[in-house]
């Protein structure tokens, strides 16, 4: 079963942000303008890898 779709806690209303919904094996992701829009999905190692890229302040960056 997928989880709500959740809108990161840092979002400013400036229109830039992204929307996260989650299963066990699985997380997909959003443009939070346009929730008819394409939707990316990711295993849940790559998609916890890169947001610990993102916390890290390099995104893409293995390490």
């Amino acid at each position: 079963m997928w989880s709500e779709w959740r809108k990161s806690s840092r979002s400013n209303g400036g229109g830039n942000c992204v929307e996260v919904a989650r299963s066990a094996g699985a997380v997909r992701v959003r443009d939070s303008k346009n929730s008819a829009g394409p939707v990316l999905g990711f295993g849940a190692g790559a998609a916890a890898a890169f947001f610990a890229s993102v916390k890290r302040g390099r995104p893409g960056s293995p390490r």
